[in-house]
């Protein structure tokens, strides 16, 4: 399994990702570093069909989400893929992508699932 890592090489989390795909032998075809090479909204829209929706792949942590207050309303899919592209800080991280599936964030049980699929 050949895996495509959208990240930021600074972020803890990240870090403790690639570490764990590392340590169980998967393959790291190539790494986007998602601060210094912004996504375009089509590559927003690929990342959200591969995660499965807009909510999964949209971080709620982001500082500016409660500085704009966007959690005093409900946000629609575009409305979350046109902060995400706008703002890398908008999307959970890491992104791993393979055959056309991905997982957004990290969590060691969701990995395993993810990698023995």
């Amino acid at each position: 399994m050949r895996l495509e890592v959208y990240w930021m090489p600074a972020c803890s989390t990240c870090k403790k990702a690639v570490d764990y795909l590392n340590e169980n032998g998967a393959e790291i075809a190539s790494f986007r570093d998602m601060k210094s090479e912004p996504l375009s909204i089509e590559e927003v829209r690929k990342l959200v069909e591969f995660v499965g929706d807009a909510e999964a792949l949209f971080s709620k942590r982001a500082i500016k989400y409660r500085t704009m207050k966007l959690n005093e309303r409900t946000l629609s899919d575009e409305e979350m893929i046109e902060l995400m592209t706008g703002e890398y800080t908008f999307i959970k991280r890491p992104v791993i992508v393979s055959g056309g599936r991905g997982i957004a964030g990290f969590s060691v049980k969701r990995y395993e699932a993810f990698l023995n699929e």
